[in-house]
């Protein structure tokens, strides 16, 4: 290890030495506000934005070319060893790196996104010194020739057991030296030919040696009416676009070329032309008021508000398209009652008569400390050694189960009992279910309804950590208390 690390400094001091023989090199400080993740990648979740903590970056940047740039990273702050619902140790970690980012566009730019990859050294107070492989993309946002605003996130993967980890970023980078005006500023781009003078490039211009439009791609517009002349079928008098550049005088639908009586309105079937209007018959087939032409049931009898078709709730929503054709509803529920008024019908409302939300599929939110109740209850919720015979202490947790319970009328409960591997699978079946059984009984003495609750034991089937040491079993060894909308 050691013959390792001092052959990745020589290479740090070789590069940054190698860098500053070329005189167009812009060196730079980096400062970094870090925010670690150490839980996500370790069994814990990385939308639990709780679990980061906290660090600080300062680190040296050299730009190679354009594109290529070195960063040299240090790094200090605070990260948990791992998830541990009822534990927490902290370290403090140190680290540098060498890593090397891609720019994608062109200095001198407002926004110039990046990715990154490299390795790095970390060490930490209490735990082992171990190597690490970063990846990943950021961005600058430039507010001045030399200072830009810094976005970082990558993930890092180590060498050593269960330290992966993410780490995300947000600073400032200052380049150090004078940048002129000439070196931030794009590089004009070359005139491109423009046969007709008109100000389109022959390469986007459609008519490139006719005078024309920047709208209509160069081309040109004789009678003005927004239809190039290469399109328009009438194009020394002005019309309308929908007609191909002719005019509809008439307002017949039917443009003057095509209209064989272009002063007088008349419908297509007559060419444009007016035709004798006789008396229409009106027919209701049905005899429910509503004639066949306005009937979309004809040989149904309905109501004028269903347009004919039967109601038979009377919500004005026709049968065959209202989802609750025997409860009166709202049309933009097709049909359907929101008894609780929360927004959400009651044909996909979970808890129909008390309101929710739409992420809990009409039912009430649970509120997060509840939530955080019934994950400890997995670890708190002890038993005899080997029996199921609950620890006086698992009263406590239980007691507060019971009070969820009573807070959350709309739902129902399933209790699950698990092991580890130790003994036999079938030993360990009738073990885990009966501990859920316990916890049901107990359930039920602190007034906790039978009929809303429903257990089972599942053994050492669905282990959630290892069972190849004492700590991964104590995980597995667990009763799961779970929240269920009642259908």
């Amino acid at each position: 290890m050691r013959k390792f690390l001092g052959s990745f400094c020589m290479m740090l001091c070789i590069s940054i030495s190698s860098y500053g023989q070329n005189p167009q090199l812009k060196s730079g400080i980096v400062f970094k506000k870090l925010f670690l993740d150490y839980q996500s990648q370790n069994g814990g979740s990385i939308s639990k934005f709780d679990d980061y903590r906290h660090g600080f970056e300062i680190g040296f940047q050299r730009m190679l070319t354009d594109k290529v740039a070195l960063n040299i990273p240090l790094r200090y702050g605070v990260v948990d060893s791992h998830l541990d619902s009822i534990n927490c140790l902290k370290k403090t970690i140190a680290s540098i790196d060498a890593q090397f980012q891609y720019q994608f566009i062109e200095p001198g730019r407002k926004v110039i996104p990046y990715v990154l990859a490299g390795l790095g050294g970390v060490y930490e107070k209490e735990g082992e010194f171990n190597l690490q492989v970063p990846a990943g993309l950021g961005f600058y946002f430039r507010l001045a020739p030399n200072a830009f605003i810094n976005i970082q996130s990558e993930f890092r993967y180590s060498f050593s057991n269960n330290r992966n980890n993410l780490q995300h970023g947000i600073g400032f980078t200052y380049l150090i030296g004078k940048v002129t005006e000439d070196e931030v500023k794009p590089k004009p781009e070359m005139a491109k030919p423009d046969s007709d003078n008109d100000g389109i490039p022959d390469e986007l211009d459609l008519c490139p040696n006719a005078f024309g439009s920047k709208e209509l791609n160069g081309c040109p517009d004789k009678d003005g009416d927004g239809v190039a002349d290469y399109l328009d079928k009438c194009p020394e008098v002005k019309g309308l676009k929908e007609f191909g550049g002719c005019p509809d005088s008439d307002n017949d639908g039917i443009s003057d070329n095509e209209d064989e009586c272009p002063k007088v309105a008349g419908p297509a079937s007559n060419k444009g032309c007016p035709v004798k209007i006789e008396e229409p018959i009106v027919l209701d087939s049905d005899g429910d008021g509503v004639e066949d032409s306005k009937d979309k049931c004809p040989k149904e009898k309905g109501s004028i508000a269903s347009m004919g078709c039967p109601d038979a709730d009377g919500d004005g929503i026709p049968d065959k398209e209202d989802k609750c054709p025997d409860k009166p509803g709202l049309k933009i529920y097709y049909g359907c009652p929101d008894t609780d008024g929360d927004g959400i019908d009651d044909s996909r409302d979970k808890c129909p008569n008390i309101a929710g939300t739409v992420a809990n599929e009409g039912c009430p939110e649970i509120k997060k400390e509840d939530k955080k109740t019934l994950e400890v209850a997995m670890q708190a919720v002890q038993f005899q050694t080997g029996s199921a015979v609950l620890k006086p202490e698992s009263s406590i947790v239980l007691t507060q189960i019971a009070d969820i319970m009573s807070r959350y009328p709309d739902f129902n409960m399933t209790i699950s009992g698990h092991t580890d591997n130790t003994g036999s699978a079938s030993a360990n079946q009738t073990l885990s279910e009966k501990r859920a059984k316990s916890c049901f009984d107990f359930l039920i003495k602190k007034g906790v309804a039978a009929v809303r609750m429903s257990f089972a034991g599942y053994g050492e089937s669905r282990p959630i950590s290892t069972n190849d040491n004492e700590k991964g079993r104590t995980f597995n060894r667990r009763v799961e208390f779970n929240l269920i909308p009642r259908q």
